[in-house]
């Protein structure tokens, strides 16, 4: 299968694609494009952003084709040698998973935009881009000649994604014998000697963890946008990462620590997710949902690992570790939905809802809770081995014994893993806060005592997270209820998720609400509430002695020896 892509008006946004394929031997040939990407286990439905689709034969003659699925359309090819298919694509959103093309750049995930034909998947790709003479293009795709790209076939080329453009600086440098770039497009001010260094501890205590490195080259495309962003994609070769604003990446300390945070994270994933693969997903199937319950073992112990290698590492220091950690732990106590999802659940279910918050209470993070899981299961085989085995290992094992054999894995497999290296029953971790919805604090409490530190359990700075179990936000001047905690004050009143707060004991409410609350503290608290249909009502609350919402953090124990 061969591409070609070029533009005509940037400001239009629209990509025109040439898709070319080898020989035809069918009356009737199915042409499909990717109904989701890999990272993002929900349906993305790129076809909406089609707006022209036409097919052809060799000789330019017009075939007929009709849309049967939302992904598909059938191509009538007989007495056809080869088919060419022209179509155009809406590349006007910018993130680390999506296309974008302006005067200054194009930029293309090809899992976006690229058909492909089933019986061809397999087979040697080639993609040449039209694009200015002043752009350099960054991509982990073998080079053929300028602006013409090979991939072995069609998995890896919609897995490297493309950034064309004339504002691209570059570095590079070299760790265990692999290549690593680093590509910067937008406007910023990097110190590409800290850069390196910083990237250099994380990716050697990695590679170190595994072994080798799965990959000669790999490639860090960083969009740095003029705007507050956060989000990464991992591929087998590389990964995009979108972060903003510019001005803030490099000078603000606590920005630069969430950048290196995602960045080690998208590294870990080139073990896991893109080699340890779950067995659902090897091959992927890009026309319908790849259901899998692992989403604890791909991205929560992607989570836990990439903060725990800037730590091993040196690049962070106990205080921004314990920030991350603190994260984990104020996301996870204030989602009431581990009390009714289990995080496998949460996992299968991305494909239902995706990553949005999704109706109130139902649903956990595989990020979040899966990555509090990997830190209950590092500690849990760190002490059945008197410290000499960790986390590490598991992983280790899981990518010699399975993704180095082309072999997807099991949740059983994983604990059987675990039981391996631990030498001891997984059961109760695994049937109670894996495929259970148990309470995870005496497990935290647990593995934090064991490393010499302790919970800190202290109320919410806001009396009514605390006291009354509601949380507010405030959207186009408005303050609505966001969050209500079972059982709390606020649940028995009648309150309700986006009911509009007016007013408190008779203050109108500007963007303050907490401030009047704990004002009001010692007092009943009358908010009048305007609800989604419009009735107003007037709701009394009185505080209870029980906590609701809580901050959790974790504080170094007095009594005990900080294990390192």
């Amino acid at each position: 299968m061969k591409y070609k892509i070029s533009y005509n008006n940037p400001n239009q946004q629209y990509i025109e694609i040439e898709f070319y394929t080898t020989t035809i031997n069918t009356d009737e040939t199915l042409v499909r494009l990717p109904a989701w990407r890999p990272g993002r286990y929900e349906m993305g439905n790129f076809a909406k952003n089609i707006q022209k689709w036409s097919a052809f034969d060799e000789k330019g003659k017009t075939l007929n084709f009709e849309k049967i699925s939302k992904e598909c359309w059938k191509v009538d090819t007989k007495n056809t040698k080869r088919l060419v298919i022209k179509y155009n694509y809406y590349a006007a959103e910018l993130n680390a998973g999506s296309s974008f093309i302006d005067e200054n750049q194009l930029y293309v995930n090809p899992i976006n935009c690229l058909l492909y034909i089933d019986e061809f998947i397999d087979s040697p790709c080639e993609l040449k881009l039209e694009i200015p003479k002043n752009f350099q293009i960054a991509t982990s795709l073998q080079k053929k000649s300028k602006n013409s790209f090979v991939a072995v076939d069609f998995h890896e080329l919609v897995d490297s994604p493309i950034i064309a453009s004339i504002e691209l600086k570059h570095h590079e440098f070299k760790v265990k014998n692999t290549l690593f770039h680093i590509w910067l497009n937008g406007e910023c001010k990097p110190d590409f000697r800290k850069l390196e260094t910083d990237f250099s501890k994380f990716c050697s205590t990695q590679i170190t963890s595994f072994g080798e490195f799965p990959v000669k080259e790999y490639h860090f495309l960083i969009q740095i946008l003029p705007f507050k962003a956060y989000h990464g994609v991992e591929h087998c070769k590389s990964t995009v990462i979108t972060i903003g604003p510019g001005y803030d990446v490099f000078t603000n300390k606590d920005w630069y620590d969430e950048f290196l945070g995602i960045s080690s994270h998208e590294l870990y994933h080139t073990w896991n997710v893109k080699q340890i693969r779950p067995l659902e997903m090897l091959p992927y199937n890009y026309s319908k949902e790849n259901y899998s319950n692992l989403g604890y073992i791909y991205e929560g112990i992607t989570t836990y690992m990439g903060d725990k290698m800037l730590l091993t590492s040196g690049v962070f220091d106990f205080q921004q570790y314990a920030k991350t950690f603190n994260e984990l732990l104020f996301k996870h106590y204030h989602n009431t939905g581990r009390l009714n999802y289990s995080v496998e659940q949460s996992s299968f279910d991305t494909w239902i809802d995706g990553y949005t918050k999704g109706v109130p209470g139902r649903k956990t993070s595989i990020y979040t809770e899966g990555a509090l899981i990997a830190f209950i299961t590092d500690v849990f085989i760190l002490k059945n081995t008197k410290n000499k085995k960790s986390l590490n290992d598991v992983m280790k094992l899981l990518y010699t014994t399975f993704a180095k054999k082309d072999k997807g894995i099991t949740g059983d497999d994983y604990k059987r893993a675990v039981e391996q290296i631990a030498r001891k029953s997984y059961n109760k971790i695994f049937n109670s806060i894996i495929q259970g919805k148990e309470d995870f604090t005496p497990y935290i409490v647990d593995g934090l005592n064991y490393l010499g530190y302790k919970l800190s359990v202290k109320p919410s700075k806001h009396y009514n997270e605390s006291y009354l179990g509601l949380k507010v936000k405030y959207e186009n001047g408005k303050c609505l209820i966001d969050n209500i905690y079972p059982n709390s004050p606020a649940e028995k009143s009648g309150i309700s998720i986006n009911d509009e707060i007016i007013a408190i004991n008779k203050f109108k409410v500007n963007n303050d609400f907490e401030h009047w609350c704990s004002y009001f503290n010692k007092e009943e608290q009358t908010l009048s509430i305007k609800k989604e249909l419009g009735i107003l009502k007037n709701i009394t609350l009185q505080g209870d002695k029980t906590l609701f919402f809580k901050d959790y953090s974790i504080e170094i124990s007095q009594k005990k020896k900080v294990k390192k």
